[in-house]
C-alpha cells in the first residue's frame, strides 16, 4: 500500500508540493532483486487497490489480471515509481485510454507517476487514466564541516559533523567549494554563491561575508561554476567566460595592467567558445570547444603548463602547448590536470611531495603523462592529494596521506596513482585539503581522510583511512569537497 502525506496540494497544476511518498510494500519491476520474473509484472487486482511498483528495468511490461467478474467494477491505483536512474519505460496492456493513447511515464529519476484503472466487463476492456497529481524528485543542498573557516551555508557558524540542508531551495545542478566560499548552479541557470567575501569572489557587488545562499544578479543563463582559493570562474550557455573575485596573478583574465579585484562577474575577453572552466588556488584554466587548453593567472610551480623557463605569470588566456584532445581539467592548489580525449591522464606544477603522481618530486611547466592508462574519467586534487576514477569504476588516489586520505587503510603516501580497495562501482570523486568524498553508481557517498571539523559527515570527529558510508542515503549526485568542509546535492525522492 502507499501512503501519502503533504502540506499542500495544487491539483490546477498537475503537482503535489512538498509532499513525501512513503513506501509500503513496494515491487520492482526487472532487476535481480525483484520478486517478479524478469522485467515483467502481473497486477492481480483481486488481491488489493493499491499496487507500488518501483521500475528498474529498460522496459516493464504489466498485464492486469483476476478483474470481478462481467458486471461488477474492478478498480485499482497503480503508483509507479523510476529508479535512481530514470528513463524506464512501460509497456502497458490494452487499456482505453483519454484521447486514444497512452500518456508519457515521467522518466527523470526517482519520479512517481500515479494512474486509475476499471473495468465493468472481467477485463475484455480497461479504461485508464493518469492522475492529475504527479510526483517529481527535487535536489537539496547539504552540507558539512567546518563553519568557522569557511561557511557551510545554513546561515549560522555552528560546526556540523553530519550532514544539513542549506537552505529550502531545491532543484540544485552543480556545485564548486575549494577554498572558504561555495558557488552553486539551479537547473533554472540562476547562479548562488555564499562564504567569505574579502576580495569580491561572491561577485554580489560587494565584499560582506554570506552565510547562506545569495543568487548573483538574476541572469538564467549560467551554465557551470568554478571556485578558487579567492576568486569565481563560470561560463553561460551562450559559451562566454565570466570571472570575478581576487585578482592578486591575473588569474581573472582581464588583461589588466594592474591586479583589480572585481566583485562582480566580467567578462573574459569576447569569445563564445568556451566549454568548461577550472578555478585553482590562484590560477584558472578552460577548454574550449575546440578541445584546445587555456591557462591564466599564478604559475609560481609552472601550474599554467607553458613550458616557460622562468616562472611567468599571465593575465589573459595562454593556451597550453598547441593539442585539440583536451577534455576536462582539474586543479590543485598549485599544480594541474587534465584528461584527453583519449582517455589519458597528464598533470603539471608543484610536485613537492608526489602531488603530480608521476612518480618524481620535481615540478613540471608542461603537461606530463601519468602512466599509460587511456581509461581515465574523472579526476579531482586538494591541497596535498589527487584522485581520479577510471571508466571501469575503479578509484585511484596519490600523494600525501597523513590523515589517511587516500583510502588504503594506512597513512603511507603513494608517488603515482594507487587503486582504493578492489571495487569497480565509483562514479565521482572530490578531494579537500586533507580529505575526500566519492559517491558510486547506486547512489551511496562515502569519504574518508582527516575528520577534525566533522567534514567526513559521520556525526563525529574521528578521522578514517578507508572508505566509509556517509549516512544511508542513496541520490547522491554533484559532490564539492572544500579545505575543511563538503558540499554536495541529493536527489530527494518523492
Amino acid at each position: 500500500m502507499a501512503k501519502i502525506s503533504s502540506s499542500r496540494m495544487d491539483m490546477e497544476d498537475g503537482r503535489l508540493d512538498d509532499a513525501i511518498l512513503k513506501q509500503y510494500g513496494e515491487t520492482v519491476v526487472g532487476g535481480a532483486s525483484g520478486t517478479n520474473a524478469g522485467a515483467s509484472y502481473e497486477v492481480a487486482v483481486a488481491s488489493g487497490n493499491v499496487f507500488n511498483l518501483i521500475l528498474n528495468s529498460a522496459t516493464c511490461t504489466l498485464t492486469f489480471t483476476t478483474p470481478a467478474a462481467s458486471g461488477t467494477m474492478s478498480s485499482f491505483t497503480l503508483i509507479l515509481r523510476q529508479d535512481g536512474t530514470g528513463g524506464r519505460l512501460v509497456t502497458w496492456p490494452t487499456v482505453k485510454w483519454p484521447g486514444g493513447s497512452a500518456p508519457a511515464v515521467s522518466s527523470e529519476a526517482y519520479a512517481v507517476n500515479v494512474f486509475s484503472f476499471f473495468t465493468l466487463d472481467a477485463g475484455s476492456t480497461w479504461f485508464g487514466v493518469r492522475s492529475g497529481a504527479q510526483f517529481q524528485s527535487r535536489s537539496a543542498f547539504l552540507g558539512w564541516g567546518s563553519n568557522v573557516s569557511e561557511f557551510i551555508g545554513d546561515n549560522s557558524t555552528v560546526t556540523r559533523s553530519s550532514p544539513v540542508q542549506i537552505g529550502v531551495l531545491t532543484d540544485w545542478s552543480q556545485i564548486s567549494s575549494k577554498g572558504s566560499h561555495t558557488a552553486a548552479v539551479k537547473t533554472d541557470g540562476t547562479l548562488w554563491t555564499w562564504g567569505f567575501n574579502t576580495v569580491g569572489q561572491l561577485g554580489l557587488g560587494d565584499k560582506l561575508a554570506v552565510s547562506s545562499p545569495v543568487q548573483v544578479g538574476t541572469l538564467t543563463d549560467w551554465a557551470q561554476v568554478s571556485t578558487g582559493y579567492d576568486h569565481t570562474v563560470a561560463t553561460k550557455t551562450d559559451g562566454t567566460l565570466w570571472a570575478w573575485g581576487d585578482n592578486g596573478y591575473g588569474q581573472l583574465g582581464h588583461n589588466t595592467a594592474v591586479t583589480v579585484d572585481t566583485s562582480s562577474p566580467v567578462q573574459v575577453g569576447t569569445l563564445t567558445t568556451w566549454s568548461s572552466v577550472a578555478g585553482g588556488g590562484t590560477n584558472t584554466l578552460a577548454v574550449k570547444t575546440d578541445g584546445t587548453l587555456w591557462a591564466w593567472g599564478n604559475n609560481g610551480a609552472g601550474q599554467l603548463g607553458h613550458n616557460t623557463a622562468i616562472t611567468l605569470d599571465r593575465s589573459s588566456p595562454v593556451q597550453v602547448g598547441t593539442l585539440t584532445t583536451w577534455s576536462s581539467v582539474f586543479t590543485g592548489a598549485q599544480n594541474s590536470f587534465a584528461i584527453r580525449t583519449n582517455g589519458t591522464l597528464w598533470a603539471w606544477g608543484f610536485n613537492n611531495g608526489n602531488r603530480l603522481g608521476d612518480g618524481t618530486s620535481t615540478n613540471r611547466s608542461s603537461p606530463v603523462q601519468l602512466g599509460t592508462v587511456t581509461t581515465w574519467s574523472q579526476g579531482a586534487a586538494g591541497g596535498n592529494h589527487g584522485a581520479a576514477v577510471r571508466t571501469d569504476g575503479t578509484l585511484w588516489t596519490w600523494a600525501f596521506s597523513n590523515n589517511g586520505q587516500l583510502g588504503h587503510n594506512d597513512t603511507a603516501s603513494a608517488v603515482s596513482p594507487k587503486q582504493v580497495g578492489s571495487l569497480s562501482d565509483w562514479a565521482e570523486v572530490s578531494v579537500g585539503q586533507n580529505h575526500t568524498i566519492a559517491t558510486k553508481t547506486d547512489g551511496t557517498l562515502w569519504s574518508w581522510g582527516v575528520n577534525s571539523s566533522g567534514q567526513l559527515g559521520h556525526n563525529d570527529t574521528t578521522s578514517r583511512s578507508s572508505p566509509v558510508q556517509v549516512g544511508g542515503l542513496t541520490g547522491w549526485g554533484a559532490i564539492s569537497a572544500s579545505k575543511n568542509g563538503t558540499k554536495a546535492i541529493v536527489v530527494l525522492q518523492p
